[in-house]
């Protein structure tokens, strides 16, 4: 069973960063497709950014260009830094990994206000 672990969320000023942490654990097998998916209050849960099973990074247009994913392969683990943040990115932001099936971390909360 794969479990995912997110951490640091928080309350940051608009136009701050964070950086978000997802490692998961419960398998010896690297997991290709991990990413960042996030819910609004009242939205859908939408992708945010991730790394795809062929290898390539896919970014809502919304955050390009501010936030970064990245990996570490060794650790099953992924990465957000996410700069230049927004009111409108306050959400829930939850970790996804897809190995055979999907699996969810408990996710972090993200608010962006002043």
């Amino acid at each position: 069973q794969v479990r995912l672990v997110e951490s640091g969320g928080g309350l940051v000023q608009p136009g701050g960063s964070l950086r978000l942490s997802c490692a998961a654990s419960g398998t010896r097998i690297s997991i290709n497709y991990m990413g960042w998916y996030r819910q609004a209050p009242g939205k859908q849960r939408e992708l945010v950014a991730a790394f795809t099973s062929g290898g390539s990074t896919n970014y809502a247009d919304s955050v390009k260009g501010r936030f970064t994913i990245s990996r570490d392969n060794a650790k099953n683990a992924v990465y957000l830094q996410m700069n230049s943040l927004k009111p409108e990115d306050t959400a829930v932001y939850y970790c996804n990994a897809k190995l055979m099936r999907d699996y969810w971390g408990q996710g972090t909360q993200v608010t962006v206000s002043s």
